[in-house]
């Protein structure tokens, strides 16, 4: 009988021998990304402004890293919190462990280099090469033309410096190995996109605005590819299921009917100085969907996207909008 557990023994030292030497293996190889790039910005005022527009209204980069007003439809972002971080997403509305939105204001990110911002935005790594949970679309931004990057590095650097020291999240097990894995190893560009062909420019405004990530849904952080933009993602709020509507050129639960004026419409009804956002009570209707940032979109970008997504396949997929909790 001693000599059965002198083995079990030894079995399982080997075990544990093996399962640490793993661990020492994996968290010393992942994440496999290059070195951040030896390049500086030129930081001129046309990069600032059109740095402020993509953060602002089409990567949206605000919207995670301010403050959201949950008292108005949609969440808009408190102005004085541009770029602070510390928002929460937890368990409760279905993120995987606990995450808290970086403060990407001068105040945190200015001791780092140009190319350890490019590399955070484009291949989801911090300073230090840690891996982000791709609540940021950095798969996304990795497609992102260079000169589109150049400024949104620009715009960061003009930001207001605000203090804000944010919590470290954690991810469950076995996310918080898996995310490792995750980040690209460099950053591969995309040629200047041709604005003559909206089609194919609004396919590339499209991804770094991350339409496909919200609008298509997904079973334990899957996306069902059979279903890419038919919509149904559903977002938790106090109140009540939201799920994302269908954008596929669908006749019958899709977007096939919608003009692209109307499509430009939806969006720019929601500008936050219409004083047409309205008021919500905690457990009314409500939305992720950044309505009042992407209302500053350019109509040629807005109608750019209506031009690529009639050209998806349509996808019948029926969407019950918003189911209250009982």
């Amino acid at each position: 009988m001693k000599k059965i557990f002198k083995i079990l023994a030894y079995i399982f030292c080997g075990i544990t021998v093996l399962a640490i030497a793993f661990l020492i293996y994996f968290n010393s190889s992942y994440p496999k990304v290059d070195p951040p790039p030896n390049e500086n910005v030129e930081i001129t005022p046309a990069r600032i402004e059109r740095g402020e527009y993509l953060a602002k209204h089409v990567a949206v980069c605000m919207d995670c890293h301010s403050t959201r007003d949950w008292s108005k439809f949609s969440g808009p972002p408190k102005i004085e919190t541009w770029g602070m971080g510390g928002d929460r997403f937890g368990e409760e509305i279905g993120f995987p462990g606990t995450l808290y939105a970086k403060n990407i204001t001068p105040a945190s990110i200015g001791n780092w280099s140009d190319g350890e911002i490019m590399r955070a935005i484009t291949c989801g790594v911090n300073k230090d090469g840690g891996a982000f949970f791709p609540l940021m679309p950095y798969l996304n931004y990795n497609k992102m033309t260079k000169e589109d990057l150049y400024s949104i590095v620009a715009y960061l650097r003009s930001i207001k410096p605000i203090e804000n020291k944010v919590k470290e999240g954690s991810l469950n097990f076995p996310l918080n190995f898996i995310v490792k894995t995750i980040p690209p190893q460099s950053f591969h560009p995309s040629t200047e996109p041709d604005k003559n062909n909206s089609a194919k420019y609004g396919e590339y405004i499209t991804n770094i605005a991350g339409c496909f990530d919200c609008h298509t849904q997904s079973v334990k952080g899957e996306y069902v590819m059979g279903k890419g933009f038919a919509g149904g993602a559903e977002f938790s709020f106090p109140g009540g299921v939201v799920r994302s509507a269908n954008i596929t050129p669908d006749k019958n639960t899709g977007i096939s009917s919608w003009t692209k004026e109307q499509f430009i419409a939806r969006f720019k009804v929601m500008d936050p100085d219409s004083n047409q956002i309205p008021n919500v009570n905690r457990n009314d209707y409500n939305t992720v969907m950044p309505w009042t940032m992407y209302a500053g979109m350019s109509r040629e970008d807005l109608g750019a996207i209506y031009d690529y997504l009639k050209t998806l396949k349509p996808i019948y997929n029926s969407v019950a909008k918003w189911t209250p909790h009982k």
